[in-house]
């Protein structure tokens, strides 16, 4: 009998900031990095003879919580990958969800219908992954090994050896980040011991999922919506500052019009539904040459605070700054703000130094993996 543990990847940067992550290869989160100590003391005093992971950073990330404290090396194996969304790929959900929903319905209600040119099919996928874990429990036999690989890809894999229905989501969901499932192989067929385990992040509150709704963007243009930007922009200040003494409402839209005129994407407005919940509007000029990318306004709507929305917006300015190839991210942030504060210090922002008018300037690094 050949024993698989069959695990999902650690909080991963798409899952944390709602993208479509597929074959991006991104960075783990902070939570992320929590979750795989706890998944390697689970595994601590289980025998695993061998070690497969998909090659994509999170997964490999994730199998090193068994291969560095056994001292296994790590096999990767390509067909172990997550789905691959094509032109859905780094998109965030909320605009996916948006330009085309009858195929985002499909991918996440109907997967066995579900097609897009330039991506995968669930049955792919399934193929694919199916090939894999036979190719690995044939070269395994009577031995314990340790398979790590992606929601999708296992929800496939689970479908296939059990016959649910992927449409059957209550009985066949998704795994929580780094859930555990276990198979036996008789040498013939897979048996199922038990599905989707995160016990081990019980001391965490188990693999968090946010209670926010996902977020778009849409371009906003400073000059023809400027009464929602300087409305944005003095709730902010009197935010900060408790009242609007010293705003100048036309320097800050004048500011942002610049900002879009060197780069069309640089201010964008965020929106829940059909709703505005805030905007950000980022100086790309700003750092350029030092490498930094200069975010000038963040804001979200008082509603719509401490709900995990916050996080959703500023993943727009990584992800921008990331493809522009900056290094890191830099803002000013009132030091009385405490609250936006401790937001900055948990996404990783650093004090650079303190600055005039009670302002301190903290900065992000955008190249946070130590592995390439």
């Amino acid at each position: 009998m050949t024993e698989i543990y069959l695990i999902r990847h650690t909080q991963a940067e798409g899952n944390r900031y709602r993208i479509m992550q597929g074959h991006w290869d991104g960075d783990v989160t902070a939570l992320g990095l929590e979750q795989i100590e706890l998944l390697a003391e689970r595994f601590r005093a289980v025998p695993v003879d061998a070690v497969y992971s998909s090659d994509l950073y999170r997964a490999r990330l994730t199998a090193g919580a068994i291969t560095r404290r056994k001292n296994l090396p790590l096999r990767t194996d390509t067909r172990l990958r997550e789905i691959n969304v094509g032109p859905w790929e780094t998109r965030f959900f909320g605009n996916v969800f948006h330009d085309d929903p009858e195929r985002a319905e499909l991918f996440l209600h109907d997967p066995e219908r579900f097609t897009l040119p330039g991506a995968e099919t669930y049955a792919e996928v399934g193929q694919r992954a199916y090939a894999a874990l036979t190719d690995i429990v044939a070269a395994n036999p009577g031995r314990t090994v340790a398979v790590v690989s992606h929601g999708v890809t296992v929800r496939c894999l689970m479908s296939r050896i059990t016959g649910i229905s992927l449409k059957d989501t209550a009985a066949l969901p998704i795994c929580g980040n780094t859930a555990v499932t276990h198979l036996l192989w008789d040498g013939a067929a897979f048996t199922v011991d038990y599905y989707n385990d995160t016990s081990h992040l019980d001391a965490i509150g188990g693999s968090r999922w946010g209670r926010a709704r996902d977020v778009r963007h849409v371009p906003l243009d400073p000059v023809k919506e400027r009464d929602f930007y300087e409305q944005c922009y003095a709730d902010a200040w009197r935010g900060v500052h408790g009242n609007l003494e010293g705003f100048t409402a036309g320097t800050y839209s004048e500011a942002a019009a610049a900002h879009v005129r060197a780069d069309p994407d640089s201010v964008l407005r965020m929106l829940v539904g059909e709703e505005s919940i805030g905007l950000v509007d980022m100086d790309t000029r700003r750092g350029r040459m030092a490498g930094y990318g200069w975010l000038s306004l963040i804001y979200l709507r008082p509603e719509y605070r401490r709900q995990g929305y916050g996080i959703q917006v500023l993943a727009r300015v990584y992800r921008h700054y990331q493809e522009l190839g900056r290094r890191s991210l830099r803002l000013n942030v009132a030091e009385s703000n405490t609250a936006a504060r401790a937001f900055y210090e948990k996404e990783g922002f650093r004090l650079l130094r303190k600055e005039g008018d009670g302002l301190l300037l903290l900065e992000k690094s955008l190249r946070g993996r130590r592995d390439g």
